[in-house]
This record gives structure tokens, C-alpha cells and sequence, in this order.
């Protein structure tokens, strides 16, 4: 079984982001909270080819958190781990502090 994934073309590998369902203290926290849709950046590909045959590098990079539509990308299994793979253009925005 593999144990580490490259995406190819202009794809991005996400591990999603798992809000936690309560707070320090226990309090336990409404599901609608808890729905932000959001991952971070594993692992990006190389950029698709234009029709000339030039890069066009990934918008995104390793590390940063981004926001993810609500449905979409596909689930990748490796190892216990899930992940999933987006296209770049279907990721929404990154997220800052």
C-alpha cells in the first residue's frame, strides 16, 4: 500500500479539517458550528498545460488552510489517514488569521 501521494497535473491533495464538537470545558457545541467546510494543503502538483504547452503553476502551497466547497473531490485512504483531492480551480479561497 502506498504511504505517500504526489497528485499530478493541477490537483491538490487536502487533509480536512475536523472542528472539534466541544469546548475545553465540555460544553458541547452546536453541529452548525461546526460546518465550516475547510483543510489543509499536503500536497500540490506541478500546474496543468495550457495549449502552448507552459506550466501553469498551482495557486496554492503546502501548509496553508484553505476553504472547500461542500461537495466534491475525491477520498483518498493512505495508511489510517483520509485525505481528498481537489482540483485547483475548485478550491474556494485560503484562509488567514
Amino acid at each position: 500500500m502506498a504511504k505517500r501521494l504526489i497528485p499530478t497535473l493541477n490537483r491538490v491533495l487536502i487533509e480536512k479539517i475536523v472542528p472539534p464538537s466541544k469546548t475545553n470545558t465540555g460544553i458541547l457545541l452546536p453541529e452548525k458550528t461546526t460546518k465550516l467546510n475547510s483543510g489543509k494543503v499536503i500536497a500540490v502538483g506541478p500546474g496543468a498545460r495550457d495549449k502552448d504547452g507552459k506550466i501553469i503553476p498551482v495557486s496554492v502551497k503546502e501548509g496553508e488552510t484553505v476553504l472547500l466547497p461542500e461537495y466534491g473531490g475525491t477520498e483518498v485512504k493512505l495508511g489510517e489517514k483520509e485525505y481528498h483531492l481537489y482540483r485547483d480551480e475548485d478550491i474556494l479561497g485560503t484562509l488567514h488569521d
